[in-house]
Parts: structure tokens; C-alpha cells; sequence
């Protein structure tokens, strides 16, 4: 494969050489590859041939975690109805990863989720709960924390509930900007006493949101960007996907918040969701992993209004505690 076809979207050498292994499954040659942002631990393009459909091509230099990931979209294909991308191949070359993906047809729901007619909307609301209860009930862990594929499949490292929740929700508090100082003590009170008694782990997909889906005439095609998955309580995944689905789009979540949660109870029964978890669900959506504050709406608000944003929504869960 020509070198300069992969210089684009894979500029250092190993990952060029990590991504033409993965596209050697497929026997045709590709006529271009174009660089695609998606993720801010992996290089992902898409590669299109004269006469077969286009496929996803991903590397990164963490090879575990793509390695769990492939693993893990996998098992979502195989234990629901939840549609992620079928992986085509996986596996390291030189120490990076790679894994290669069908590519999914479908339009960006981030853009078309505040679009569509409220009842399309509290209808996808509502798949998304449903599809987050499946999940749940199809992937139950020991341990709590970043889960990696070990011998004997998904492991976590942290077995104690309060350690890892404390951990998790300091990280997510300090990470917010100086523009929230004078409340992360308050938010901090809130990881003194976890709200669960000994949660059983669940899958936590922590960006679980209408922009990480595609759709095609008000039906989710593909769930994206499943990488670095988590075990945790249901009640913070849960508390993290509301935020996402129903806070981030619509003055007025709450239709979206009840179309969630009967889709979600469709499927199994709802954990209380206590201040706690929706103050560290919030927490941690509003920086991402580069300590960029996120932005909220569509189209996107500038950094005011979404530190505003994020500060109103921690604001009234503190004055709900």
C-alpha cells in the first residue's frame, strides 16, 4: 500500500505501518483515505475502494485499550440489540494497535437531534434508555474501573465501590475550571458518603449521547466510540446518559428525562439516581479527557455560555441535596 495514500491520516511511520496491516483483510486496494476526528486516543480514517463499501481503519499507540474495545464491540453485537459497527480485524503490529470496522451508513444525531420534532426526539430519549438498561443487564463485573481484556475476559482493577467512586469523582472536580472554584468544595462534601451499599459493576459507556450515534429516518444505525469503557454503578451511567440525551439539547429536559427513564424501566428496573452520582455524572461531562470544557447544544455554545451551563446544572443538584 503507497505510503503517500496513509501519510494524511496516519502521519507517523508505526501507525502507517499498524493501519496497512489492518487494511491487508481487505484484498482490494484503497483509492483514498480521509483522516476522520473521532476519539483523543486513537487515529481513525476511512478508506473507500473502486468497487466494495468503505471500512473504518483505527490505531493507537495504547494497545490495550483498542484491543478491549474491539473485544468489547464484539460482545455488544453478540449479547444485544444496541448496533455498533462489526469489526473486521484486530491486533498489534510494532506496539500499536489497529482494528479495522465495517463502515455504517447514517447522519450525525448531534446535528439532528435538536432538529427533529420533539415526539422523533423523546422517541430516540427513550432508545437510548432502553439500549443503556440492555446494556446493563448484559455485562456484569467483579471489580470496579477501567476495564481491559485480561485471560479470562473483562477485568477492572479497584474492588472497593467508595475508593473507586471517590477517585473517580475527585478526578472529575479537579479537572473543572478555576470558574467553578467556589463550588467544588460543596461537590466534594457530595463524595463523602457514596449513595450506593456494594453496587454491582455494570458496563459504563461514559459517552453514551446522540453525538456519538448515527441515524437514518428517526432510527439508530450505529453507536460510536466505545473506547477506554468503564465498570461502574447503573446510577452514574445512568445520571452521565440523562445529562448527555436530555440536559445537553432542550431548555426543557424533562420530557426527554421521562422518555429515558420509561425506556430504560422497559427493560429493567430503575436504581435511584441520587445527587451524588448526577453531580459527578456532570462533573466529568464537562471537561473532556484534553481539558477542554465541552459544549453543550447544537449548534455547539461558545465557552461562556457552556461553563454557565455546566455550572447552573451542578448548581441545582447541590441545592437538591
Amino acid at each position: 500500500m503507497s505510503d503517500a495514500l496513509l501519510a494524511g491520516p496516519f502521519g507517523d511511520e508505526r501507525a502507517r505501518a499498524a493501519a496497512a496491516v489492518a487494511l491487508d483483510a481487505v484484498t482490494e486496494e484503497p483509492i483514498d483515505i480521509e483522516a476522520i476526528t473521532r476519539g483523543n486516543r486513537k487515529q481513525t480514517a476511512i478508506a473507500r475502494f473502486p468497487t466494495r463499501g468503505p471500512v473504518v481503519v483505527q490505531v493507537a499507540t495504547e494497545a490495550a485499550w483498542l484491543r478491549t474495545e474491539a473485544t468489547l464491540l464484539r460482545a455488544i453485537r453478540e449479547r444485544t440489540f444496541v448496533p455498533v459497527p462489526p469489526v473486521l480485524t484486530a491486533g498489534t503490529h510494532e506496539g500499536v494497535a489497529y482494528m479495522l470496522t465495517a463502515y455504517v451508513a447514517g447522519g450525525d444525531l448531534h446535528a439532528a437531534f435538536a432538529a427533529v420534532d420533539s415526539e422523533t426526539r423523546r422517541d430516540l430519549a427513550r432508545w437510548f434508555g432502553r439500549a443503556l438498561a440492555r446494556l446493563h443487564d448484559a455485562f456484569a463485573f467483579d471489580t470496579f474501573g477501567r476495564l481491559e481484556l485480561g485471560e479470562s475476559g473483562f477485568t477492572a482493577s479497584q474492588p472497593d465501590w467508595e475508593a473507586w467512586f471517590e477517585a473517580y469523582g475527585s478526578r472529575a472536580i479537579d479537572r473543572l475550571p478555576a470558574a467553578f472554584d467556589d463550588i467544588a468544595d460543596e461537590l466534594r462534601d457530595l463524595l463523602a458518603e457514596p449513595p450506593d451499599s456494594e453496587p454491582t459493576p455494570r458496563l459504563f459507556p461514559w459517552d453514551f449521547r446522540p453525538g456519538n450515534a448515527l441515524v437514518v429516518d428517526g432510527s439508530v444505525t450505529a453507536v460510536l466510540d466505545w473506547e477506554a469503557p468503564l465498570a461502574a454503578p447503573p446510577a452514574l451511567s445512568i445520571a452521565k446518559a440523562e445529562y448527555l440525551v436530555a440536559d445537553w439539547y432542550v431548555d426543557d429536559p424533562a420530557p426527554l428525562r421521562a422518555g429515558f427513564r420509561a425506556g430504560y424501566e422497559s427493560v429493567r428496573a430503575m436504581p435511584a439516581v441520587a445527587p451524588a452520582h448526577r453531580a459527578v455524572a456532570i462533573a466529568a461531562s464537562a471537561v473532556d479527557s484534553a481539558g477542554r470544557v465541552t459544549n453543550p447544544r447544537y449548534p455547539p455554545v461558545d465557552r461562556e455560555a457552556a461553563v454557565a451551563f455546566h455550572r447552573e446544572a451542578l448548581a441545582s443538584v447541590l441545592a437538591t441535596d
